[in-house]
């Protein structure tokens, strides 16, 4: 009988909009600060030397800027791109917790994904604006900051246990 109610109080903590806007204070946490970190750099990196929408590489961040205005178009489109992001990493900062083993595996995982599909594009595109390096170079230079950041400020030194 005790599973249903253990059910029934995470599915009430995931309709809790704390723990959709609101990371808990653990190795999650870390991680959201530094993906938004490189979100945010490419962010003003791009508020600061786009002089024209049609300077932007991105088509649908181009057309948010055309139709809001460089500033308004560009933090709409970083907002709303993102969120889901934002969203998903408060949740499995409440919610996550596996046994060690698996913790690690999956962890890491998590990271390489990030360091691959958020850090290095991020980093990509922000430092196209000032850094006249091949694409390559900046793309893998985004995945390298991210997972130092990473194994730095987000792996523990000994096992963790989040109450």
């Amino acid at each position: 009988m005790s599973g249903g109610r253990e059910i029934q109080s995470k599915l009430a903590m995931l309709l809790d909009p704390k723990c959709l806007l609101l990371p808990k204070k653990n190795h999650w946490m870390r991680r959201t600060i530094i993906v938004l970190g490189f979100i945010f750099s490419d962010c003003a990196a791009t508020l600061a030397f786009c002089a024209a929408p049609n300077q932007e590489a991105s088509i649908v961040a181009r057309m948010f800027m055309q139709n809001l205005g460089i500033p308004s178009g560009l933090t709409t489109f970083v907002f709303l791109s993102n969120l889901p992001i934002y969203v998903v990493l408060s949740l499995d900062s409440h919610v996550i917790r596996l046994p060690t083993r698996v913790d690690v595996a999956v962890e890491l995982t998590v990271d390489f994904a990030f360091a691959f599909s958020i850090a290095g594009p991020h980093f990509y595109g922000g430092s196209s604006w000032f850094w006249l390096a091949p694409d390559s170079i900046r793309y893998l230079r985004g995945i390298l900051y991210y997972l130092m950041m990473a194994f730095v400020f987000v792996r523990p030194q000994k096992p963790r246990y989040d109450p």
